[in-house]
């Protein structure tokens, strides 16, 4: 079945290879970005060609994950052209690196609007038609951040996902009696593939960060990028994230996976999040609510 699906973030990186590789599987995609006639227009074109290119249904739709008006109006926009909506990428989010004490509150305030409050956004707007339909899938993209090997200098960007996958733990057994699925797809550290280690955010406290630069910790910011670059194996392809939703969107419904890792590099993460999500339905059972780990068949 041909779905309507809304990409967030998908200007470059997971977000474009996923919108892409989901038109190409015969879906409407809307590839979501903001400044869609501004800095991004050039991206616009790029996403038109590509789908003139391979005959696919994919669009752009302008949609700035910090405004709740743009969310609303961009999802609005999609349901008014096609008259519903079946599936949700939650894929925005952006990366910082640096000495945890360098960054500012305000800093990590901006980091948890785009990788965590983006998606409360997108939820509010697009849940209400989900709900309705009685049927959806909302597929989050978090990171093996979240529980894996945590080399220094990135507690922002993993603080962040942490949150964002904490709260897509949460919503799954709040949307699963209206039908509503959920998957969580967690890449590994890809260093290549991703506009994520090259665009990442830096600390504002220039003078913090020389005393990590220049003291006790010189040379451990290049000894963590180098050795997360030497765990990737060299044919590690990002691409692969993007094959996973495709798969998982195209599973059957009731049957999609609740969790996908895709982590070359194996950093630990699937091992400690088996282990919480097998709590988290062990507890559910415990309480009575064992019906909430699975979707709903409504309509």
């Amino acid at each position: 079945m041909k779905d309507v699906i809304l990409v967030t973030g998908a200007s470059s990186g997971f977000g474009l290879l996923s919108a892409q590789a989901l038109a190409r599987a015969g879906h409407t995609v809307y590839a979501s970005m903001r400044e869609t006639t501004g800095r991004n227009a050039p991206r616009v074109a790029a996403v038109e060609a590509y789908a003139k290119e391979h005959g696919v249904d994919l669009r752009t739709v302008e949609l700035d994950v910090g405004s709740a008006v743009s969310v609303t109006a961009g999802v609005a926009r999609v349901i008014a052209d096609m008259g519903r909506l079946d599936v949700i990428v939650h894929n925005a989010g952006h990366m910082a690196f640096g000495p945890a004490e360098a960054f500012t509150p305000e800093q990590y305030a901006e980091l948890y609007d785009v990788n965590v409050l983006s998606t409360q956004r997108v939820n509010r707007a697009a849940l209400p038609q989900l709900r309705k339909q009685g049927r959806g899938l909302l597929v989050w993209v978090s990171s093996s951040s979240s529980r894996g090997g945590t080399p220094p200098f990135l507690a922002p960007y993993f603080a962040a996902k942490a949150a964002m996958d904490s709260l897509a733990v949460c919503y799954a057994s709040e949307i699963a009696r209206w039908g509503i699925e959920t998957s969580i797809v967690v890449p590994g550290a890809f260093t290549r593939g991703t506009n994520h280690f090259t665009h990442a955010g830096a600390p504002a406290d220039k003078a913090v960060q020389a005393a990590y630069d220049d003291g006790p910790y010189a040379g451990v910011a290049d000894q963590a990028l180098k050795g997360l670059a030497a765990l990737e194996p060299a044919d590690a392809d990002a691409a692969a994230v993007a094959v996973a939703i495709v798969d998982v969107v195209n599973a059957p419904f009731g049957k999609r996976p609740y969790r996908v890792f895709v982590d070359p590099a194996q950093d630990g993460a699937e091992e400690v999040f088996r282990v919480g999500d097998r709590m988290r339905r062990e507890m559910f059972h415990k309480i009575g609510l064992g019906d909430l780990l699975a979707p709903r068949t409504r309509a």
